[in-house]
């Protein structure tokens, strides 16, 4: 999971942060936040079936992501999501203050008084967001944690000027160029979906469907819930949560890829992130969560 280590306490007493990631460096294929991200390496689409020119890319900022006290998230919406609606920060399960929710755990309304520290295109933090609840959390299936706000959408944007992100809610495609934009480490990370994961197991957790990023989104501790922006419609298409760092098999911090038949792949160096697509299914009028409704398929408690 790409999250902090006990071992990285020396970082924190530098950093003055709540808690630091295990590696205090970015990444070589970082992209500071002022840059422009360069385009995906690997494996985009060269036309488009509608038009037969190529997709264009947009560039992906820092704007709507946040800052926690050990991981990174987004302020997001759903397509059918109100301005006046709560606003909404995802982040990842692993994430949650509380701890690791376990295997078959699902957390829902629970008390929280969170803060987050919302950036700005160039990664400026501009204010601080606060929680009032968790609407969902859980690692089993997925890896999320998705916080209820004390201030609306529209609050956020005639404040600071920010505008939430939107959850694309359908499935992503291979060969995608996307952008991983961590708002802990204010910085972006630029590749292409390389394919889908049909179990992603880790440590006592097992994720479906996981997204595999190709290789030059080199992710590292404290990127954990960052968005993965799809770069030509700037929609959120998955969470950053994991790689697999040690080329060991299925341990804590290394990941190993399981197919329908039940192979196992270790690809030591790659990281993942969980799809989000599922989730505008499970949310209703007001933002309010419905794990009842007809094509919500999260995991219930």
């Amino acid at each position: 999971m790409r999250k902090p280590l006990v071992a990285a306490l020396f970082a924190l007493v530098l950093a003055g942060a709540g808690a630091a990631p295990a590696v205090a460096a970015p990444a070589p294929h970082a992209v500071p936040a002022s840059s422009h991200p360069a385009p995906a390496r690997a494996s985009v689409p060269a036309t488009t079936a509608d038009t037969g020119t190529a997709p264009t890319l947009k560039a992906v900022t820092l704007a709507g992501t946040v800052s926690l006290s050990n991981c990174s998230g987004s302020v997001i919406r759903f397509p059918n999501s109100a301005d006046s609606d709560p606003a909404l920060v995802l982040s990842n399960g692993h994430c949650l203050e509380t701890g690791f929710p376990d295997p078959g755990e699902v957390i829902v309304g629970q008390s929280s008084s969170r803060s987050f520290g919302l950036l700005n295109a160039s990664g400026t933090r501009v204010a601080t967001l606060r929680a009032n609840k968790v609407a969902y959390s859980t690692m089993t299936d997925t890896d999320i944690t998705i916080y209820q706000l004390t201030s609306t959408y529209a609050t956020i944007k005639n404040s600071y000027g920010i505008s939430a992100l939107t959850v694309q809610d359908t499935h992503p495609v291979a060969g995608t160029a996307i952008t991983v934009a961590s708002g802990y480490w204010k910085r972006l990370y630029s590749c292409a979906i390389d394919g889908f994961v049909y179990r992603l197991k880790e440590g006592d957790w097992t994720w479906k469907d996981s997204v595999r990023y190709t290789s030059a989104c080199q992710t590292i501790g404290g990127t954990s819930g960052s968005p993965v922006v799809d770069q030509s419609t700037g929609k959120v298409v998955a969470v950053n949560n994991t790689g697999n760092e040690d080329g060991e098999r299925c341990t804590v911090d290394n990941p190993c890829e399981v197919d329908a038949n039940g192979t196992v792949t270790v690809r030591q160096g790659i990281n993942y992130a969980e799809e989000t697509y599922q989730i505008p299914a499970c949310f209703t009028t007001g933002n309010k969560l419905d794990l009842s409704l007809s094509g919500c398929v999260l995991p219930k408690p």
